[in-house]
């Protein structure tokens, strides 16, 4: 009886030994299975950031809106100085159409942006361009009114000698901002203005020269 329970022990003690060594044995490998699922995962996301780099230098690769000035059209002018007292009353009212194109193969969103009828640099007239948005190569057109208002040029002296001559220069300078989403990761904000040059001749209500000019930055 006392042989037999010796070995029952010595039986008991070696289970241990056995669970020790399989867990040693075994411990590595799950070691080296963690690295490997690891270094897959890294690799998977440096490929996928490296795919989204390549799409966003080149098909989606931000470009500038394009905004052009399609026309001008002279719907009213009236001119006249009154020496005593000195005053010079003026309404001039013009019909422009602008079209935004938008380049890229993603959508615009654009902000309240304006349109304004310039005098020797002063705005002296002004027109909102309510926000909007214009689709993947899509365009957009927007009819606007300008209309001079008279009561910010009563200080400046050079209207009075225009207004005689019969030659009256303005410019309509438009500027359009908006937003650029690249693969819904990136906003790229973007600028697109307009400015045109006029001769209007007063005593023959019509303009006479126009030059454009177009710019476009980010």
């Amino acid at each position: 009886m006392h042989v037999k329970k010796k070995h029952h022990q010595e039986t008991l003690s070696a289970i241990p030994a056995v669970d020790d060594a399989q867990h040693s044995h075994t411990s590595p490998a799950k070691r080296r299975r963690r690295c490997i699922c690891f270094s897959v995962a890294l690799t998977l996301l440096a490929v996928v950031a490296l795919l989204i780099l390549v799409l966003a230098l080149t098909v989606f690769k931000s470009k500038k809106p394009v905004t052009t000035v399609n026309s001008v059209a002279l719907i009213d002018v009236n001119a006249s100085v009154t020496l005593l007292p000195l005053r010079v009353s003026l309404n001039i009212s013009l019909d422009i159409n602008i079209s935004v194109r938008n380049p890229n193969k993603v959508s615009i969103k654009y902000r309240n942006s304006s349109a304004a009828l310039r005098y020797k640099g002063q705005d002296v007239g002004n027109v909102p361009i309510p926000a909007g948005k214009i689709g993947s190569d899509g365009t957009k057109q927007l009819n606007l009114t300008l209309t001079i208002f008279a009561d910010r040029l009563l200080k400046d002296l050079d209207i009075y000698r225009d207004v005689i001559s019969g030659n009256f220069r303005v410019s309509i300078y438009s500027r359009i901002s908006g937003t650029v989403r690249i693969v819904n990761l990136f906003n790229i904000h973007v600028v697109s203005t307009s400015t045109c040059d006029l001769n209007i001749d007063i005593l023959k209500k019509r303009i006479v020269d126009e030059r454009c000019d177009y710019k476009k930055k980010s």
